[in-house]
């Protein structure tokens, strides 16, 4: 007797998932600019962003990359000298350890 399942029987439950390889997602755009350089540079004032490499809203593209995963962290420096002048409370962001995914973010997921 042949048994008719529905769905897709050669994958898992979502319920499984936590046993999977789970793969960084794909980044374009204005994100993958900033995610780029944050893996090259170490770490990126706002300012340069904004300034130098006309990425206009750059903690929005930082909330992107932390909604898909990413763990980007912000320092807020109290005093920072950009182009000869003394700015105040300047972001600066870099990337954590692991960078993808941010600790709890798997977890998180699943929970949906």
């Amino acid at each position: 007797m042949i048994e008719n399942k529905k769905g897709h029987p050669n994958e898992g439950s979502p319920k499984d998932s936590s046993g999977r390889d789970h793969k960084p997602p794909a980044v374009t755009g204005q994100c993958a600019e900033v995610l780029e350089l944050l893996r090259t540079e170490g770490a990126v004032l706002s300012f340069r962003l904004t300034a130098e490499l006309a990425i206009p809203e750059a903690a929005a593209r930082v909330h992107d990359l932390r909604s898909m995963g990413f763990n980007v962290i912000t320092t807020i420096l109290p005093a920072v000298e950009f182009r000869g002048r003394i700015r105040r409370n300047v972001a600066l962001y870099s990337l954590g350890v692991p960078s993808w995914p941010a600790p709890g973010f798997l977890e998180e997921r699943t929970g949906e």
